[in-house]
């Protein structure tokens, strides 16, 4: 076993681009109760009630929906001075930037497949207005009163021409631990969960089978139980939002999920329970094909054939 590297501590924001912005935004503000903690420009800063952070996902127009870049915050302003060396070496490092709301200075890198990233370390945390402040003192804000609000930013799928080379960049540069994936009979990686944290995945790598490079499958917001999946189905159904899948649940990770499509094209993931990953010595759960029908869907419905193509920017 390598030597673990501890110096990132987790996703810490997601830019994510939409045609149609004023739709998106009600989407996450009406339908998932997100708070706007910034306007400026194209772009608007949403957070989650038990985000701690300034943002964690900003959302700005462009022609076409997808993704503008992921963020991962390090353990330290030294823990970023290391990685970003070790990046500047890989090939796959880009150049400082003075920040944006939120947060300070970043690095941008690409990852092997063209995904922008950023590493940062300097970031603002959420003041709640007086009339949003709770006596829990554990907890940043009241619980919003608008639709079925999330609890707080999860992870990010990323599609890719091939999976192995992006999985081991992240492994081997910024010190992610595989946790889960899949190998096909002929030996192909389809799917790795990876993450720096005890969560199954912060950001996922899946294969495209489309053979196209660069797209976002989904980002995921969690919901405290169970039954709000259920709840926010409802909502979706009475209020025309398009649900691609679920309430079912996962067998990798053990999530309960529900997929759906916000008004801009992207598809987002409502998540609840999944496992933790205390041991340090845990060795990745490798699923074959001849097992993967239930690593996908544990029980519920089956997932679309779409889902497994579908990603934004959508392929003309």
């Amino acid at each position: 076993m390598k030597e673990p590297i501890f110096d990132i501590a987790q996703l810490a924001h997601i830019e994510m681009f939409t045609p149609k912005p004023e739709e998106s935004l009600k989407f996450f503000t009406d339908y998932l109760g997100m708070e706007v903690t910034q306007r400026e420009g194209q772009s608007v800063y949403l957070r989650a009630y038990q985000d701690t952070y300034h943002h964690t996902l900003k959302l700005t127009e462009n022609k076409e929906a997808g993704l503008g870049h992921v963020a991962w915050r390090t353990t330290s302003k030294q823990a970023l001075d290391r990685r970003v060396k070790v990046l500047e070496a890989s090939g796959y490092g880009q150049q400082w930037i003075e920040g944006d709301f939120g947060h300070g200075q970043a690095y941008r890198f690409l990852d092997p497949d063209g995904h922008q990233m950023e590493l940062l370390w300097d970031v603002d945390y959420y003041e709640a207005p007086a009339d949003m402040r709770t006596k829990l003192m554990n907890q940043p804000q009241k619980r919003p009163l608008k639709g079925v609000p999330v609890t707080r930013l999860d992870h990010i799928n990323l599609m890719v021409q091939d999976v192995t080379p992006n999985r081991k960049f992240m492994e081997d540069n910024l010190g992610f631990r595989t946790r889960e994936n899949i190998v096909l009979n002929d030996g192909t990686e389809a799917g790795a969960w990876t993450s720096v944290s005890p969560l199954v995945h912060e950001v996922a790598f899946m294969k495209d089978q489309t053979g196209s490079k660069g797209r976002l499958h989904h980002i995921c917001y969690c919901l405290q139980t169970r039954q709000h999946l259920m709840d926010a189905a409802e909502i979706f159904t009475d209020y025309g939002i398009t649900i691609e899948a679920g309430p079912s649940k996962h067998g990798i990770s053990q999530a309960f999920f529900m997929y759906v499509f916000e008004p801009g094209g992207n598809r987002v993931e409502l998540f609840s329970d999944g496992y933790l990953i205390l041991d340090p010595s845990h060795k990745t759960v490798t699923w074959s094909e001849q097992d993967l029908e239930k690593g996908i869907i544990w029980w519920g419905g089956s997932l679309p054939g779409e889902y497994f193509l579908y990603g934004t920017p959508v392929i003309k």
